[in-house]
């Protein structure tokens, strides 16, 4: 059964260009759900899956406290997986299609207000030392383009174009897209390159990553949670901030800032159909203006 899971996942990341949480969460579920199917019958094939063998599956994992979100998405990697066995002619039909998804409420973050994103960024540059050089950028860099997590920590130094003021991101399924700056954002990133980050860096020739810990290697996601985390406990902020909020803020701000849903679709880099068609019909130029007129710390 590990053969076919093994193909799945390369068929993912070579075919569909899947983020590696995206693989891990997917190998995650496949795995469960193989373990499951072992321990009822070890000589089980996922030829021999039926609908009920996946409805079971789904009840148990119900019955071990998953929330309906979680249960939702590995009833979505067993469709996907058997939908590929399907086409790949190794199982007959897919047991997973029919099965209806748990209902699940959608939360989106709390946006914060521009005053408390005001305030959450001015508190790194309190802090003149490479860290807080490079916690300045990337607070700016997040809030001036609304990257997602894996966005960020995944730039490279020759991704920033300091004399365009725009930053290159590659977004889920490898959809490359180019995101204005505002100048306190260009002025953040120009600092830490020049300085900061040539403090932090131990090794010039083996490490391009742009946003660089202690050690001189690469951000990783629990260390940028752990930055956010840290300035929002110092400014008092009552609620959880993530890298996310200032996301969900970027765009809220930006549509309450007269910016067209469209356009702010585009400039997340969504992944879905509708804005994929919709990001290849609006030119950088037009994208540029729209963040202009919008983005509150562009004014």
């Amino acid at each position: 059964m590990q053969e076919q899971i093994q193909a799945f996942l390369r068929f993912i990341t070579v075919e569909k260009g899947y983020a590696q949480n995206t693989l891990s969460a997917y190998q995650n579920d496949l795995n469960q759900m193989s373990s499951y199917l072992a321990a009822k019958n070890p000589e089980m094939t996922w030829a021999m899956v039926t609908r009920e063998d996946v409805s079971e599956y789904i009840a148990h994992m119900k019955s071990l406290t998953y929330s309906a979100t979680t249960v939702a998405r590995k009833l979505a990697a067993l469709k996907s997986f058997f939908h590929f066995l399907t086409v790949e002619q190794l199982i007959a039909e897919n047991p997973a299609a029919m099965l209806d998804s748990p209902k699940t409420r959608k939360y989106l973050p709390k946006a914060l207000s521009t005053e408390d994103v005001d305030r959450l960024l001015a508190e790194p540059a309190k802090d003149i030392s490479p860290k807080g050089q490079r916690d300045r950028a990337i607070m700016e860099a997040l809030y001036a383009t609304g990257m997602r997590v894996t966005e960020l920590i995944g730039l490279n130094v020759d991704d920033v174009s300091l004399s365009e003021g725009t930053i290159r991101c590659m977004g889920k399924g490898a959809k490359e897209r180019i995101v204005p700056l505002y100048p306190r954002a260009i002025e953040a990133l120009q600092n830490y390159v020049q300085n900061g980050r040539q403090q932090l860096l131990k090794n010039p020739s083996l490490e391009m990553a742009l946003f660089l810990n202690q050690r001189g290697e690469r951000l990783t996601r629990q260390g940028l949670w752990l930055i956010i985390k840290e300035y929002a406990k110092r400014i008092g902020i009552a609620f959880e901030v993530t890298p996310h909020t200032l996301r969900h803020s970027f765009a809220t701000h930006m549509l309450s800032g007269g910016a067209d849903l469209r356009n702010v679709q585009a400039l997340l880099g969504h992944a879905n159909v509708g804005t994929t068609q919709i990001y290849t019909h609006v030119s950088n130029e037009r994208l540029r203006e729209v963040y202009n007129m919008a983005h509150p710390r562009a004014k």
